[in-house]
């Protein structure tokens, strides 16, 4: 079984538009170099990733949930599981993952990206799974949060494209021979 890494984003991308673009560059990045894709399964930088990997026959793990009342996942996914509850669909894409890849999202992306990176902060990952930021979206916030914990930004890894993410998570997954494939 493949290595898995979990990418959150925003369910606005479309088609056509520059982040959708590249979160589908990403996902086809991450299936060639052999990883199985994890995210939330629905739409916008979920199935652009999803989509991307599906084009060099790539894994994609859905985590799906019946609370918000949608249909099923998109139509690249391979394997759907059903959560009931946000919380339980956000613990399920954190524990599939040994690595994270956060790209532009809202209010939802936010709180993928701040449970993982609070995971870290308190040294809760033994595993030292990465974080890696696509872009420089989330620097406000990092400036911002830096101010109150100096330092915290330091547990983040930032890539300024698909290339760069890619380079990030071979060598941090490298380090962390022994974990769980």
């Amino acid at each position: 079984m493949s290595t898995t890494i979990t990418v959150f984003g925003t369910s606005h991308a479309r088609p056509g538009e520059a982040l959708y673009e590249e979160a589908r560059r990403l996902g086809e990045a991450l299936a060639r170099a052999g990883y199985t894709v994890a995210n939330g399964g629905y739409g916008g930088t979920m199935r652009a990733t999803a989509e991307g990997a599906h084009r060099v026959d790539g894994r994609v793990i859905g985590v799906t949930c019946s609370a918000f009342g949608r249909g099923g996942p998109n139509e690249f996914v391979t394997e759907e599981i059903r959560t009931d509850s946000l919380v339980e669909r956000l613990g399920r894409l954190v524990d599939l993952g040994r690595g994270y890849v956060v790209l532009p999202g809202g209010t939802g992306t936010l709180l993928e990206l701040a449970e993982v990176w609070e995971i870290k902060n308190k040294r809760l990952d033994p595993a030292g799974r990465p974080i890696v930021l696509l872009g420089t979206f989330w620097n406000p916030l990092l400036d911002l949060m830096d101010r109150m914990d100096p330092g915290c930004r330091d547990r983040l890894a930032i890539a300024a494209d698909v290339e760069e993410v890619m380079d990030i998570l071979q060598r941090s997954l490298t380090v962390q021979e022994g974990i769980p494939q």
